[in-house]
């Protein structure tokens, strides 16, 4: 797992570079795509931030427990659970 904040490189008006994204969990760590539930691409982080904040109470009741974020296929950090602490 990688924990650096820092982005990957990317360049102005690259149209490849790698979008943000949620990886869905189970209670075990196993991905999980709950029917009718996923994650959309993100263009920033704080995107990804502010959408799953909006929405960890459905993606709980329909069976996620945990996520992780992702720029691509870089773990930038988690699994972060969605049950209270």
């Amino acid at each position: 797992m990688t924990n650096s904040l820092e982005p990957g490189p990317t360049f102005p008006g690259d149209s490849t570079r790698p979008s943000w994204w949620w990886r869905l969990e189970d209670a075990a760590g196993a991905e999980v795509a709950p029917a009718g539930v996923s994650s959309p691409d993100f263009p920033s982080q704080s995107d990804a931030e502010s959408w799953v904040g909006e929405a960890w109470r459905e993606l709980l009741e329909a069976g996620v427990d945990a996520v992780t974020l992702l720029e691509g296929d870089r773990e930038v950090y988690g699994p972060m659970s969605l049950h209270a602490a």
